[in-house]
């Protein structure tokens, strides 16, 4: 974190003035930008920036192609020494973009560039039949969010997408594919309300060095807030709000449903149903690690197992501190699952290498004899939900305009929807 201070002399004293917030000044030049006010964005430039920068430079910044502006998103800031990068997400009606602006360490623009998502619409996509606004989740951790609402009065049934492990965004961006994105934009097409936000650990990275870190503080505490925000919204149908969990997020979707105590229904996408160290030894074994590097993660695992309630301050082991395993110390999510009776519903990639089939068959024999269970598994698809042939790897993520299958889509709308 950059502090700054700005003086000014003046009658011979100089005094300290605080420095402005980087992205109010970044959001007054980009309302400039959009607005054409070239002639009162020109003067917030550094000297250099004032010459680089005139007003037909800025006039290409925005093509009239991209379409008439629909949405600026919040801001995010990155500082590098003394300077500030403010990235700001905007969408047009023909083009999604990040609009980045860089500020010195007296306030003044540098560079304004343009960077294109690549990302596009899916083929299930209808982007004229739902519209979107953001929400906020949460008071003490305040988390961006979207909502993906379906034209019309509704009321519609409502699901909040939870993220799987690491800093993800509210798309649950890896590579080039847009899993939350794509969830969301396909479900609105399909009458179903989805809210997707930014996660904690995203925008509040420092959460993961504290000692009383664990799920809770991950992945359940803003689950449960978000599905209230959702329950909020006034096209939702009251007491239709289910969750969806990827990854990590359908691991832990029995506990969110437990703290939340009002869910229609829970919904787990290459969710282990196994400890994390069983899942970690298996990729391990997958990926070929050999040499130190497994036997570390052999050894890291078989402690994992042995942990007992004195170990809190444990060094940690496979990137996760003593008071996370231990929160998670017998947690069994299908026996959880039958607590809180709820209906659910387990997919399943079998390509997935993260979460793979020994997942799945470990919820369909702990699901075994309850009621409202709805299990399928996809030959082609991998952790990501995109199909494919041969072994799946991490490399395949990044390959462009890849997307979310339709058949995912399509049975997770026909089930929430029923």
């Amino acid at each position: 974190m950059f502090s700054r201070v700005l003086c000014l002399l003046s009658a011979g004293v100089l005094l300290a003035q605080p420095a402005a917030d980087p992205k109010d000044t970044a959001r007054k030049a980009l309302d400039l930008l959009l607005a054409q006010k070239y002639s009162e964005l020109i003067p917030m430039f550094s000297a250099p920036g004032k010459a680089a920068n005139t007003e037909a430079v800025l006039a290409k910044k925005i093509p009239p192609a991209w379409g008439a502006l629909q949405n600026v998103g919040t801001a995010s800031v990155r500082p590098i020494g003394p300077t500030n990068i403010v990235s700001f997400p905007v969408k047009f009606a023909n083009q999604e973009v990040t609009i980045v602006i860089s500020l010195n360490a007296e306030g003044q623009l540098g560079l304004i560039t343009t960077q294109i998502d690549p990302w596009k619409h899916p083929p299930y996509s209808k982007p004229d039949s739902f519209k979107e606004r953001e929400v906020t989740i949460g008071t003490q951790w305040k988390l961006a969010g979207i909502v993906t609402v379906p034209n019309g009065p509704g009321p519609f049934p409502g699901v909040v997408l939870v993220h799987d492990s690491g800093a993800a965004d509210r798309d649950e961006l890896s590579g080039s594919v847009k899993v939350f994105k794509d969830l969301a934009e396909g479900l609105a097409s399909s009458g179903v309300v989805v809210l997707r936000y930014d996660k904690r650990t995203k925008t509040y990275p420092s959460v993961t060095q504290s000692r009383d870190y664990t799920a809770e503080t991950e992945i359940i505490d803003d689950a449960v807030l978000a599905a209230g925000v959702l329950r909020a919204q006034p096209e939702v149908k009251p007491g239709r709000v289910f969750a969806l969990g990827f990854g990590l997020g359908g691991y832990l979707m029995p506990r969110v449903a437990e703290a939340d105590g009002k869910l229609a229904g829970m919904i787990v996408v290459n969710g282990n149903a196994r400890p994390l160290e069983d899942v970690t030894l298996d990729e391990a074994a997958y990926l070929g690690i050999t040499g130190q590097q497994l036997v570390v993660i052999q050894e890291s695992a078989a402690k994992i197992k042995k942990l007992t309630q004195a170990d809190g301050d444990t060094k940690p082991l496979l990137g996760m501190l003593g008071p996370y395993l231990l929160d998670l110390k017998g947690y069994d999510p299908t026996g959880q699952a039958k607590l809180v009776k709820i209906p659910t519903m387990v997919l399943q990639g079998e390509r997935d290498f993260q979460v793979n089939m020994k997942d799945f068959a470990a919820w369909k024999a702990g699901l075994q004899g309850m009621h409202g269970v709805a299990m399928k598994s996809y030959p082609a698809l991998d952790h990501m939900l995109v199909e494919g042939t041969g072994k799946s790897a991490e490399a395949d993520y990044r390959r462009p305009g890849q997307h979310v299958s339709q058949a995912v889509v399509d049975d997770v709308a026909k089930w929430v929807n029923q």
